[in-house]
């Protein structure tokens, strides 16, 4: 991809002296410093060059440096840097327009946040104030952000340091057919077994005191976790059974990660809302939103919504969005992903499996995968165990550290490794990430117990 390359100093002593980082003990912190990327690509201030196989948090997935997302920002710098969300912007209603026209169903309007995790908190209050129920049912194997009501959504571990959260969440159990909680042995008695289980926690919470089930339509950085066949469906005739809304997390899955413009497409599904952030103009300038339906938009034609940010829409952010959605069409890449998803990225990384003992199972769609690692194939137990801290996590540290050795940047959570690369990825890029993979898995093999 051509277009400028950034290069910029960062001194050691500034990061270290005043900057708190998160999710962090800030004596504990270690980086690598970045000082120029492109592509798919980044590098330090030695040359060392990395492969992004994590897409920062995944969220570039359009890669660093695009030029036509570098010349939307500076045109509408140059026209009108920022506006306050109470004055009109064609940069804002551009957008909006776009994801309603790309978004399922009746999802026609927009609500712009700065995150992801905003999406979710405003999400939260549309479906307790459209409805006038107080509960909000979100699975255990989750994250939906970091703020008050987000985190208590959030089904593990970073959920703990923050509560008692906000009231009247519930967590359940969604589908994971490896380690499945309810004995299944099929895609189908997993779908039965957990949508039985979602169906219990409903009755048993009142299915009329409940305003939303919030689920990731394929569960992130807890697993990559893709629904089997028909529970989506399930979820949604269970909603509207109750009178419950929908609500899809897609704040990673987004925006062609699994080669579709928002994940849902793939089980022709449409929720009653759609939080979306990241891949939506990849992270160049700060921006998420609430994708909400024609029937939740009538709840306030006519009543106020008592929500609002400061940046709401900010049009560089916007411009980013739309030169992105452009992107996307002009190159076909909702193509690409699912042509390097089918044709390179499942049959290399299920090559993998054959080849390490330490590969349990393989999962994922699109650019968008899951390598999980255990010790024993039989048990299936976990190379480090759920939730690991301090020596206990030497193993994956270990795997990590030997990615990063041979120029790969991984994304790593518990006892996986995910493979999310930018979405403009080539062939060959690919195919070279996955093989550094592979030599790296030498050291997960070696903790592999008989």
């Amino acid at each position: 991809m051509e277009g400028a390359v950034i290069q910029v100093e960062a001194p050691a002593e500034v990061a270290v002296d005043h900057v708190f980082h998160t999710w962090s003990a800030q004596r504990a912190i270690s980086q690598v410093k970045p000082v120029g990327a492109e592509g798919c690509w980044f590098w330090d201030g030695a040359g060392k060059r990395y492969l992004d196989f994590a897409c920062q948090l995944v969220f570039t997935n359009l890669g660093y440096q695009h030029p036509a997302l570098i010349a939307a920002i500076t045109e509408q710098a140059n026209r009108m840097c920022t506006l306050a969300p109470d004055f009109a912007n064609d940069a804002r209603s551009e957008l909006a327009k776009l994801i309603a026209e790309r978004a399922p169903g009746d999802l026609n309007y927009v609500f712009f946040t700065n995150a992801g995790t905003e999406a979710n908190e405003h999400a939260i209050r549309m479906a307790r104030l459209h409805t006038g129920r107080p509960k909000i049912l979100s699975a255990y194997r989750s994250y939906h952000g970091a703020t008050g009501g987000s985190i208590t959504l959030t089904g593990d571990p970073r959920r703990w340091g923050s509560e008692p959260g906000i009231p009247s969440v519930v967590h359940y159990f969604g589908p994971y057919l490896y380690r499945s909680s309810f004995g299944a042995q099929t895609e189908t008695e997993e779908t039965v077994a957990a949508l039985a289980h979602l169906r219990e926690v409903v009755e048993f919470e009142g299915p009329a005191s409940i305003a939303a089930i919030f689920l990731e339509t394929i569960v992130g950085t807890n697993g990559v976790l893709v629904p089997p066949p028909g529970y989506l469906a399930g979820v949604r005739a269970l909603c509207d059974e109750f009178g419950i809304l929908m609500a899809c997390d897609e704040v990673m899955v987004g925006f062609g990660r699994i080669g579709e413009w928002f994940a849902v497409d793939a089980w022709g599904v449409a929720p009653d809302l759609i939080t979306f952030a990241k891949g939506v103009n990849s992270g160049y300038v700060p921006l998420g939103g609430v994708i909400l339906s024609e029937r939740i938009w009538q709840t306030f034609a006519d009543r106020t919504y008592p929500g609002g940010l400061t940046y709401s829409g900010h049009p560089l952010a916007c411009a980013a969005g739309v030169a992105s959605i452009r992107v996307f069409e002009e190159t076909h890449l909702l193509d690409h992903v699912r042509r390097l998803g089918s044709e390179v990225a499942e049959p290399r990384l299920r090559a993998l499996m054959a080849r390490h003992p330490s590969v349990g199972e393989v999962r994922g769609r699109g650019l968008f995968w899951a390598v999980e690692l255990v010790k024993n194939r039989e048990t299936r137990e976990m190379l480090v165990p759920y939730n690991a801290a301090g020596a206990a996590k030497e193993p994956m540290n270990r795997v990590v550290a030997a990615c990063r050795d041979l120029g790969l940047w991984p994304f790593s959570h518990f006892n996986r490794i995910h493979v999310a690369p930018a979405l403009i990825i080539t062939r060959e890029e690919l195919e070279d990430g996955i093989s550094r993979l592979d030599q790296a898995l030498a050291v997960a093999d070696s903790y592999v117990e008989a």
